[in-house]
């Protein structure tokens, strides 16, 4: 059985979500369309009820009933975030859509729901969430013309009833030029994406094999949650050592609240120096950065 796409099928329900008028098309109304699609599309076992609940370390759930005729969507009652709440209600959809033939019953931690990183199909619910919720034709004309900012992705995210990093991480999707978006706190950095510009570039922060250190001099150890935004200029190679030592990147940061505190980080980088063009220092290896990060 060839296993079903998470882009596909989340556009494949955004162009059926297409026929409301635009004050109704978003945020969309996740509960009405699992609810609708399921009993429309899977009339042998459709979802049924989607309910709170109360489990530590665990953001959602998505459960077949020992019948087998009927599922049930559920999402931790402590999240506060409406953003959240959607994304998590959209992510267990994704898992009824795509996984639910091969088994009955999916547990999402914390982390998982954070790292798009992690095992096959909890990245593939993420995927479809996030072009089900933001869909990339709509998300390219709402910045279109815009400078990276925060204020931008603070209007998606706004349009599209999402954290500011979902918007992000959305927007890295579409970025021409080479980006990092990050969650730091405390100093250290919880876990980052690059765009394909900056990965190919060896533009990327392991941080799930490293401790990372948010530099002493960067705005994201500046701020706190009265601060609102704030950019700043920095050198590239504080951040990626690899970089040419008179290359800056800019910094956008803000200090997130609520029941997941952070600061939320986006680095963006002008293109990479050919490699012909660097110094011999800098040409190290992904080994010599790591080791650059374990400073």
């Amino acid at each position: 059985m060839d296993r079903k796409q998470p882009m596909a099928e989340a556009n494949r329900l955004s162009r059926l979500l297409q026929v409301l008028p635009e004050p109704e098309r978003f945020p969309v109304n996740v509960e009405n369309l699992a609810f609708e699609l399921s009993r429309q599309r899977y009339k042998d076992a459709p979802i049924t009820q989607i309910d709170t609940f109360d489990i530590d370390g665990v953001e959602g759930l998505l459960g077949r009933h020992p019948s087998g005729k009927k599922w049930k969507i559920g999402y931790n009652s402590r999240i506060q975030s409406p953003g959240r709440v959607r994304f998590t209600l959209a992510h267990e959809l994704g898992h009824y859509v795509l996984h639910r033939e091969l088994r009955d019953r999916f547990r999402c931690s914390t982390e998982e729901m954070h790292d798009w990183d992690e095992w096959e199909i909890e990245t593939e619910a993420n995927v479809f969430a996030s072009f089900l919720l933001m869909p990339l034709d709509d998300f390219r004309r709402q910045v279109a013309g815009q400078p990276p900012s925060i204020q931008m992705l603070r209007h998606c995210a706004d349009r599209y009833g999402v954290s500011l990093m979902a918007a992000a991480l959305k927007w890295t999707e579409i970025a021409a030029k080479r980006a990092v978006v990050l969650a730091a706190r405390d100093g250290y950095v919880l876990w980052a994406r690059s765009n394909t510009a900056a990965y190919k570039s060896g533009v990327y922060l392991a941080s799930k094999k490293l401790t990372i250190e948010v530099p002493k001099t960067s705005i994201l150890n500046q701020i706190d949650a009265a601060s609102g935004p704030k950019s700043s200029k920095v050198k590239a190679n504080l951040w990626f050592h690899r970089e040419p030592a008179e290359m800056t990147l800019i910094e956008h940061a803000l200090a997130v609240e609520g029941d997941y505190p952070y600061t939320l980080g986006m680095l963006l980088l002008p293109d990479a120096m050919p490699r012909w063009e660097l110094q011999e220092e800098d040409l190290l290896t992904p080994v010599d950065q790591s080791l650059h990060y374990r400073r």
